[in-house]
């Protein structure tokens, strides 16, 4: 993975105005940004469980939080913004993808400074907390946001769509009331069906995806206990992920870097930029575009990146992989749509296949139970020729067995 020292992001981002909307898991990776923009080291848990404080590693509460009153209602409201001489970062939260909130935040961009980099995301309050048809509500609203997106921002902004990364088998989050508790064992799917939608929809519009689904599935080990939350390691990385992507969308070189011990030696000097988007503007409408990008090299693995991709008809009758997608499950998982049957045959699936295993908390081998005595051995023989089998209970420790162990022969001498 890329890794991007506190200088060289504050080199890349010089002059920009970065805007992150999203839920909780937006919020973290708006502030190791902005962490990262000033030293190099990680992000407390007390600095990542904390939310709606008025002022964070030198930013200040606009609106919401403390400012209205905490909450884990749908109107939460809470804005963000870490601004210093060269840098200008803003955090929206949202409870939905689309809203009337998320056309006064668009109105509000538009007449102040337009935005160079946009992420976003919205997921997990979409599809549990507004009705049994969450789902339905979610794929509209998705179309709409998107069409908003591309009507109010302005052709040279960078927009990025993140992915919803892994929920655990049981949701314990503070955006999941009582009332919705029963949910808690099905959303990590109902979220795979919304990555889908999301990030189809956001490559038909032509933005950035980066599937945070798919790079972290097997890092469960460091998701937090509420089964929706990560740890600081973890948003270091996304963090850079992110800045990976947004330098290879501006076309900036990032010098490569070789690890020797525990120092970090640069092989190229700092990084430069092949282009400035301002010159690419005169002479068409948008330069995040793919005809408009004749300067932007690819990724070497581009590829075999898109092998697994989705395929979309062109007009030619054949069919061919779009960009800014990812498959992010193994394709002998079940469909998207689950029935009753075939979501029990996937948690039998998960139960029992050892490919499936997880590095979470809920998976700790469980204890075993009594076990039952030994019937007395009897005399010792006279001499070590003879062998005579007896018979135990293994302890098993598997965590898809939990069951008593099988019985089992074992010869003694």
């Amino acid at each position: 993975m890329l890794t991007f020292t506190s200088e060289e992001v504050r080199q890349l981002l010089h002059n920009k105005f970065v805007v992150i909307m999203g839920d909780s898991i937006q919020r973290s990776v708006y502030k190791d940004l902005i962490r990262l923009l000033q030293t190099d080291s990680l992000l407390t848990s007390a600095q990542m469980k904390a939310k709606g404080e008025l002022h964070f590693e030198n930013d200040c509460l606009l609106e919401g939080g403390l400012l209205g009153g905490l909450h884990n209602g749908t109107n939460y409201r809470e804005v963000r913004q870490f601004h210093q001489r060269h840098h200008l970062v803003r955090f929206y939260f949202l409870t939905r993808v689309y809203s009337p909130y998320l056309e006064s935040i668009l109105d509000h961009l538009q007449t102040g400074p337009q935005p160079d980099l946009v992420i976003l995301n919205s997921c997990v309050w979409d599809v549990s907390r507004y009705g049994p048809s969450s789902m339905k509500k979610y794929r509209t609203n998705l179309e709409m946001a998107f069409n908003r997106l591309d009507a109010a921002l302005s052709p040279s902004c960078l927009v990025i769509w993140n992915m919803t990364m892994p929920l655990g088998p049981k949701v314990t989050g503070g955006f999941l009331i009582p009332e919705l508790q029963h949910l808690s064992q099905t959303l990590r799917n109902d979220i795979i069906e919304g990555n889908f939608y999301g990030a189809t929809l956001a490559g038909l519009h032509l933005f950035d995806v980066v599937d945070l689904h798919y790079h972290f599935r097997f890092d469960l080990g460091n998701r937090v206990k509420d089964g929706v939350h990560w740890n600081n390691v973890v948003h270091r990385r996304i963090t850079h992920l992110l800045l990976a992507h947004v330098a290879d969308a501006w076309g900036v070189i990032i010098p490569e870097k070789k690890i020797r011990g525990d120092l970090m030696q640069d092989r190229k000097p700092p990084m430069t930029f092949n282009f400035q988007p301002g010159q690419l503007l005169s002479h068409g409408p948008s330069w995040r575009f793919p005809e408009d990008r004749n300067t932007h090299q690819p990724h070497p693995d581009f590829f075999a990146f898109h092998d697994d991709s989705l395929l979309v008809p062109t007009g030619d009758g054949l069919n061919e992989s779009f960009s800014g997608f990812t498959s992010f499950e193994e394709s002998g998982l079940p469909p998207f749509h689950l029935d009753a049957v075939a979501l029990d045959r996937f948690c039998h699936f998960e139960r029992v296949d050892p490919s499936f295993f997880r590095y979470d908390a809920e998976n700790v081998p469980p204890r075993p139970g009594r076990r039952r005595k030994r019937a007395p051995r009897g005399p010792e023989p006279r001499h070590n020729l003879v062998m005579r089998p007896q018979s135990f209970y293994a302890q098993d420790y598997s965590p898809y067995k939990r069951g008593r162990g099988a019985t089992y022969e074992r010869y003694w001498s």
